[in-house]
């Protein structure tokens, strides 16, 4: 009868446990990244059981009670949820996030990360930097100090498309803005009057900047509807600012008849000014996008993606963070490999517990906690009947 005592003291002990572990589960029901635990029991034999475990030695074939089982943890992928900031970061796949902290190596589900003083890309609140992968396929932490100003370049060309009516006289386009090889802007205006001197078709292109001053004049000429090819690129050099751009006619640009209204327009001009840093994401391919004031993007590299033969060879941590305990094997792949899915910003992984698979749990893990403190309160019982039998008769 102590033996059934010491039996049910361990299901006491079992489902306390287990009742542990289902209010883990649920309280972190709102903690982006959390991976749910299952909960189990394990049954225990004699020390003559092949399984070595027993509370208290009997015969071969005597049970011992049961004790919680090793959990294992669900990696169920919880919910994307939308969020507004660019380095919310998570995996739509079966892979992780690979962090760097000193010579650890950890990784995350999904994460908040920043831009730290040094220019690493971190997880907030902590050292860990987010790894990208080099030319070896090896992770190495990601920073944006390198790239912080995009170069300016000079404008070469001007190309402009559409009609520029044979009936009208005249005829501008102004507030192009240019740039020399410094990143310096030039805002131009470049007037088309008819030449009537030159022959039909022939129009004066004069090219003015802010200030009025004028930069150059030159002959443009159609044969017929369509540009002279000897025309159809007219090169002005600011002298100033020393850069040459040429304004190409030979895109498209034809010469109608539409009264006085012309649609000639500039349909690209090329160069920047220099460019500073506005943005910082991952961009469709898993790779680490930098946007600069000056509409230029750049691309850093691949986020690296852990991929795990046996993910419960991992150690769930403080934050959605997991480390890797059991030894087992992985690869580093890159967000455009169909194994480990892919990165996607503006996204937090939610928790992956399911509330009502808890909660059934936790009906269980009560009944089964009762159930135990029956047994010891019945052996209890019976051991005082057999103290009271001394003396009766």
């Amino acid at each position: 009868m102590f033996g059934a005592i010491y039996i049910g003291l361990s299901g006491l002990n079992a489902y306390s446990k287990g009742l542990q572990q289902v209010s883990n589960n649920v309280t972190n029901l709102n903690t982006s990244g959390f991976k749910s635990s299952t909960v189990s029991f394990q049954n225990y034999y004699s020390a003559k059981d092949s399984g070595g475990l027993s509370y208290t030695p009997n015969d071969r074939n005597g049970g011992n009670g049961v004790g919680i089982a090793d959990s294992r943890l669900s990696f169920q992928q919880g919910e994307l949820r939308q969020s507004d900031r660019d380095l919310d970061l998570s995996v739509d796949g079966t892979g992780f996030l690979v962090l760097l902290d000193g010579t650890e190596t950890l990784y995350a589900r999904t994460g908040s990360f920043e831009v730290d003083k040094d220019g690493y890309i971190i997880l907030s609140g902590t050292d860990y930097r987010l790894a990208a992968l080099d030319s070896s396929n090896h992770p190495v932490a990601l920073s944006v100090d390198a790239v912080r100003t995009n170069p300016p370049k000079a404008t070469t060309a001007i190309k402009f498309a559409d009609n520029l009516s044979s009936t009208a006289t005249s005829f501008a386009i102004s507030d192009l803005t240019v740039y020399d090889a410094s990143g310096g802007a030039h805002v131009w205006k470049v007037a088309f009057a008819k030449d009537a001197d030159a022959g039909a078709g022939a129009w004066k292109v004069t090219v003015t900047d802010n200030k009025n001053v004028t930069i150059g004049t030159q002959s443009l000429k159609f044969i017929g509807s369509t540009v002279d090819p000897a025309t159809a690129r007219l090169d002005f050099t600011d002298a100033a600012a020393a850069f040459t751009v040429s304004l190409d006619f030979s895109g498209g640009v034809t010469s109608y008849s539409s009264g006085e209204v012309s649609t000639m327009r500039s349909a690209s001009i090329d160069g920047q000014a220099v460019g500073t840093i506005t943005t910082v994401t991952v961009n469709s391919k898993g790779k680490l996008e930098i946007g600069y004031s000056n509409s230029q993007k750049q691309e850093l590299g691949a986020i690296a993606i852990a991929d795990f033969r046996d993910p419960q060879s991992l150690e769930q941590r403080t934050g959605g963070i997991f480390a890797q305990t059991g030894g087992g094997s992985h690869e580093f792949l890159n967000s455009e490999d169909p194994r480990v899915g892919k990165v996607v910003s503006k996204r937090l992984e939610a928790s992956n517990v399911d509330l009502s698979q808890e909660f059934g749990d936790l009906i269980l893990i009560q009944r089964g906690f009762q159930a135990a403190s029956q047994i010891v309160s019945v052996s209890n019982d019976m051991i005082q009947q057999l103290f009271g039998i001394r003396g009766q008769g």
